[in-house]
């Protein structure tokens, strides 16, 4: 196993799960309860799959961006400024987020 991503621990936790990779609304609806979801940043819109999700991973965003206090209130692991977590990582990758240490690893 090898951490593929680093970035800043938003809400700590950890959680391991199927990933699913959001780059606009059109695709919400791939989002399934237990997911990982990865994305460039989270807006209002998007709290509905955020509920659903395991853990979030962000391109970016700080510890005061939407996905950090979001999270932090359900109590979802999140991890902010990943810079490429869209680009690294795919659609039904398995990962495990570390969202106390801030890493992301591919386990399948």
């Amino acid at each position: 196993m090898k951490d593929i991503l680093s970035g800043i621990p938003a809400s700590q936790g950890t959680a391991k799960g199927r990933v699913v990779v959001v780059r606009s609304k059109m695709e919400f609806g791939k989002v399934k309860e237990g997911d990982i979801l990865v994305t460039d940043h989270t807006d209002p819109s998007m709290v509905m799959i955020m509920q659903l999700a395991a853990a979030i991973v962000t391109d970016k965003g700080g510890l005061t961006s939407h996905a950090a206090i979001v999270s932090r209130e359900m109590g979802t692991p999140c991890i902010v400024a990943t810079k490429s977590g869209t680009m690294k990582l795919k659609d039904g990758d398995i990962v495990e987020v570390d969202a106390t240490n801030g890493t992301v690893t591919k386990v399948g």
